[in-house]
């Protein structure tokens, strides 16, 4: 077998964690390449300079840095959302719609720095690597990957921090502290440490972007999302960019301690797993919008549409986000929100949020057909003749049993 040279410039997603820090000197020393950190900014508030500074001093050749917020939550975040993208009826998918976009830029530096591999963080039991790898497929099928976690002798992030210390390499995880951290501008999500007994309740230290509900205020809070063909636009008839919209709904929801989810779910690789997550201004917007198709969907497309949303979001999670059954449910997702454009007032409570009026122009509601008053529009008459027929394959089933 031919042996395969060394890469000569690798290109690695840093995020100047334990995971990263480590592998970037690794790299160095397992293969002698040149390595440029590279860095998307998707929410997470990191400081460009104090990460450049890090990784330099860590031994990379060159420190690249995106601005990806708006692209995020534009044409992933808000496509979920339009999607009613959940998986497992409970997680945002904050980590699985930020692989994609990072991964693909990810890409698009190495071409522009001529590297000729890329190397992610991810584990080998998790799904990031996954979903870094299949992008990387997708948008250059002959890039060389590197996963260190799948080849190096280090086996734990305790193996990590003793790497750390020996190779003088500044980590904030400590024993007692040893939690994975992932955050962007849709969510936070904590595993490890004392989280891996999925029967030890979350310290109250692992929540960041949502309070404790018990010290939410106790006076609700009230707001109105605007939607234009099931994007979110405007909160209380202010336009904002998508970012900064989700950036505002981020602060004024988990001030109420909204969005906290801590679940056990199942792993594309076949473990199960216990994540603790926090999503306030997603959790908001997804019920918003589920609850603004309430009247502008038929009952025959919402619920197809409640199929098609399970599919798409095992499709996120899968890290299959560049896929063609993907892209082919968002054509019919995007045919779906044509019209589903209108006004949902949210009411923000400790712990929750409540959807309490909502208005469309486009709405199917008639109250006319509604009303439990007298109408001159509904002949409840016609029900009787529908039910015979609706009813018809039940009533010939128990006719023809009686006759056996």
């Amino acid at each position: 077998m031919k042996e395969i040279p060394p890469p000569k410039k690798v290109v690695l997603a840093y995020s100047g964690g334990l995971d990263t820090s480590v592998i970037l000197a690794w790299l160095r020393e397992s293969y002698g390449a040149e390595v440029v950190a590279f860095t998307a900014e998707v929410g997470q508030g990191d400081d460009p300079e104090a990460l450049r500074d890090k990784a330099l001093k860590s031994g990379a050749s060159e420190f690249v840095w995106r601005d990806l917020r708006e692209e995020f939550v534009r044409d992933f975040v808000f496509e979920a959302v339009r999607a009613n993208a959940i998986y497992e009826n409970r997680y945002f998918l904050g980590t699985a719609l930020a692989r994609p976009i990072i991964a693909k830029v990810q890409v698009q530096v190495a071409h522009e720095t001529g590297a000729d591999a890329v190397a992610h963080g991810a584990t080998g039991k998790g799904n990031d690597q996954v979903r870094f790898e299949v992008t990387y497929m997708a948008h250059d099928p002959y890039m060389r990957i590197i996963a260190p976690w799948r080849h190096w002798d280090l086996r734990s992030r305790s193996d990590l921090m003793a790497y750390a210390h020996r190779h003088g390499i500044p980590i904030q995880q400590t024993e007692e502290n040893p939690y994975s951290k992932d955050k962007n501008l849709l969510h936070l999500s904590f595993e490890g440490g004392v989280l891996e007994d999925p029967s030890h309740e979350p310290p109250a230290a692992t929540f960041e972007m949502a309070r404790d509900p018990v010290m939410a205020p106790r006076e609700p809070d009230s707001l109105e999302i605007d939607f234009e063909d099931g994007t979110p636009v405007a909160v209380d008839g202010r336009r904002m960019a998508p970012h900064e919209l989700l950036a505002h709904l981020n602060e004024r929801a988990g001030r109420y301690g909204i969005g906290r989810v801590d679940m056990v779910e199942n792993r594309l690789v076949g473990i199960k797993s216990r994540g603790v997550y926090e999503t306030p201004g997603g959790a908001v917007l997804y019920a918003a919008h589920r609850d603004l198709e309430g009247i502008c969907l038929d009952r025959e497309t919402m619920h197809f549409k409640d199929m098609v949303s399970q599919k798409y979001a095992e499709l996120i999670y899968y890290g299959l986000w560049y896929s063609t059954l993907r892209e082919a449910l968002s054509g019919f997702v995007a045919a779906t929100q044509k019209g589903v454009t209108g006004t949902v007032r949210m009411r923000l409570l400790p712990g929750s949020c409540l959807p309490v009026g909502r208005r469309a122009a486009s709405s199917l509601y008639d109250p006319r057909l509604a009303t439990f008053e007298k109408d001159e529009v509904y002949d409840q008459h016609d029900a009787e003749g529908f039910i015979r027929l609706f009813g018809l394959q039940v009533k010939a089933k128990r006719l023809l049993a009686g006759l056996e």
